[in-house]
């Protein structure tokens, strides 16, 4: 193993901040911010100045924002047919999802399978607008209302996908949409004031913030799901269970954090398009997957044709490279990717996903490009000897 390394799997969990580790451990001795005492109370600012910080980071409402265990909780949470609407019930009728969503969606949550759609998604990653414009119109009102799941920037691929053409599509149809923004977050601009989602799901430690903590942020308090985790009455009710004081102090202090970053994105952006310019100078026949879409500023996801991805990132991190093949959610299950397959992707053998940011370094970039160099070179050894 390479004793100096490069670390380029930023969608897979970013790098803890410095500011995140500060607030994280300040917070550690405090109280349960339920508590009425003072030490209470200064636990409670903790956790309402995270919340604040949170909420800035799509423009929100902070009294809009409930914390959870993470991005997954927080679906479970949403994609539910049991909904309230103040003290009256709300019944969701079908939840329509996207064939390239995360597995936390496209599992449909608490959804029975026979009352989940999946969307498709065209060759470049982006949903099928005209897919979904025909599904919500030939919903049963008389079962419920429509909910629909989609991500807001894919995982693998770094798509991201027509924020403002899917929620005008879904108000039309009288529908609500729940935004998986866990990979836009930090990276793209969210604005919650505008016709927008009517619920995201964050995570912590995809911006820098620790695990083991995520939020909801709604556009509005009226309507909110049946709680996964019933308990005290923490969260207004709708998540039960003492908070997580330190993982949301640390979670706020990254949120602050990378909404300071978002007026630096052009030289992740650049950063990833030098990476791409060396792949593509080295590997001239690799594949970059949904290059013609918009994408995430720091995300690639490629293949090398003729070449395992597994055995690919074994390579890499020989040489001192962390690169994911594929969404880390699936670490050691291998197989084909879904978003590939609903991409119409096939015949390759796996790809790989290179995830930088703002602490990305030009000698990481460098390392990258020697390990990259020396599989090319084996590579075409392999193939001359064949």
């Amino acid at each position: 193993m390479a004793a100096v390394r490069a670390y380029l799997d930023y969608n897979a969990s970013a790098p803890l901040l410095g500011q995140a580790r500060e607030a994280v451990v300040a917070a550690l001795d405090g109280a349960n911010p339920s508590s009425v005492h003072g030490e209470g109370r200064a636990a409670r600012r903790i956790v309402e100045e995270a919340r604040r910080r949170v909420a800035a980071l799509a423009n929100a409402n902070p009294q809009h924002v409930v914390f959870t265990s993470g991005a997954t909780e927080a679906a479970m949470t949403l994609l539910t047919p049991d909904w309230r609407m103040g003290k009256a019930a709300l019944r969701f009728g079908r939840l329509y999802v996207c064939t390239a969503d995360h597995p936390c969606l496209l599992g449909g949550g608490r959804f029975p399978a026979h009352q989940v759609t999946r969307i498709g998604v065209d060759g470049d990653g982006l949903l099928r607008l005209d897919e979904l414009i025909a599904s919500l119109a030939a919903h049963d009102r008389e079962q419920g209302l429509a909910l629909v799941a989609v991500h807001a920037a894919n995982n693998e691929t770094g798509v991201v996908q027509p924020l403002e053409e899917i929620a005008s599509v879904v108000r039309a149809a009288g529908g609500v949409l729940v935004l998986d923004a866990v990979q836009a977050a930090g990276r793209i601009p969210l604005d919650m004031s505008k016709p927008c989602a009517d619920y995201l799901i964050l995570s912590a430690h995809k911006i820098g913030g620790p695990k083991g903590v995520g939020a909801i942020i709604a556009a509005a308090d009226l309507m909110m799901p049946k709680p996964l985790v019933a308990g005290g009455g923490q969260e207004k009710g709708h998540r039960g269970g003492t908070e997580n004081l330190a993982g949301i102090a640390g979670f706020g202090a990254a949120a602050a954090a990378v909404l300071e970053g978002l007026g630096s994105v052009d030289r992740v952006r650049n950063m990833r398009d030098r990476f791409e310019a060396a792949l593509v100078e080295l590997v001239p026949d690799a594949v970059i997957f949904g290059h013609a879409a918009p994408r995430l500023a720091n995300t690639s996801f490629f293949a090398i044709p003729g070449l395992k991805a597994e055995t690919a990132q074994i390579a890499f991190d020989l040489a001192g490279v962390a690169l994911s093949a594929g969404s880390a959610c699936s670490s050691g299950k291998v197989g084909p990717s879904h978003v590939l397959a609903a991409m119409g992707v096939d015949e390759i053998q796996g790809a790989l996903r290179v995830s930088i940011g703002q602490e990305t370094s030009v000698q990481d970039l460098e390392l990258f490009r020697s390990a990259l160099a020396g599989i090319a070179s084996r590579r075409a050894g392999g193939s001359r000897a064949a």
